[in-house]
């Protein structure tokens, strides 16, 4: 009798452990503060605690009114992909504007390129201190206003595999910066987005062939600008709305490149 009873709660404590395990498996959300030029921000790290060991890391940069439930929710899909992300904060912490103050504020930095690549590289190397980030097989992306930056991080030479701009501003004040990009770029683009014209998306093209860079184009068809993001609504005459064929596509994308680049 002492035996059945001593294997029955031995079995019970081992099904208690396993349902505790489970209960911490899973993806693991948190708020990270650093300091980048002289400014301290707050990102958002996302990892799934059932990978084991060093993983590809992946880096999120924001969209005009900073870091949100937005970069959030896609750390999240990021992570459950099996990433290390971090999710980064170019504006400093509990800045978050909306417009128009949201403009300003991105004009900011799209007026000082070097401030801006310096909050873009600051936050790539928090993600590279990660105990679950490969610091070997890492890449970015960006939405809008992180689009942009995404692209200034590979024309300002950093060592990353690829970068992916979605919907993002594509001029630059120093196009020759072109030549120290040293990984693959990717820009998703929407077709008719008003914000970013055709002679933009031109001087783009230039800039990438012209410094002999690895990158790969696509425009959406119906696409305006914001076309990933559903909170923009659903009114292409505004110039920025959601477009559902757009978002599941270029995410597709994005997959796709990844599997390739950071396999």
């Amino acid at each position: 009798m002492k035996t059945r009873l001593l294997s029955a709660s031995l079995a019970a404590f081992a099904s208690l452990a396993a349902s505790l395990a489970a209960s911490h498996a899973g993806i693991v959300e948190k708020a990270v503060e650093y300091e980048s030029a002289g400014e301290v921000c707050e990102g958002w790290q996302a990892f799934d605690d059932a990978v084991e060991g060093e993983r590809p890391g992946v880096l999120i940069c924001h969209q005009w009114t900073g870091l949100t439930d937005y970069e959030k929710r896609r750390a999240r899909m990021l992570a459950e992909m099996g990433y290390s992300v971090f999710a980064l904060d170019i504006y400093g912490k509990g800045v978050r504007p909306q417009p128009p103050e949201s403009g300003k504020m991105a004009g900011k930095f799209k007026g000082d390129r070097a401030l801006y690549r310096t909050r873009l590289n600051d936050g790539l190397a928090v993600l590279k201190g990660f105990a679950q980030t490969d610091p070997e097989r890492l890449a970015a992306i960006g939405y809008c206003f992180g689009g942009t930056g995404v692209l200034e991080l590979a024309r300002s030479g950093a060592d990353i595999d690829g970068v992916v701009s979605f919907h993002g501003g594509l001029s630059t004040p120093t196009p020759e910066d072109a030549a120290a990009i040293r990984c693959e770029v990717v820009v998703l683009h929407g077709a008719v987005d008003p914000y970013v014209p055709a002679d933009e998306v031109a001087a783009f093209h230039r800039e990438m062939l012209g410094a002999n860079v690895a990158y790969t184009f696509t425009a959406y068809p119906d696409a305006v600008h914001a076309f990933t993001q559903d909170f923009a609504g659903d009114d292409p005459s505004k110039g920025a709305a959601y477009n559902a064929e757009a978002d599941r596509r270029s995410w597709e994308a994005m997959r796709a490149f990844f599997a390739r680049v950071l396999r």
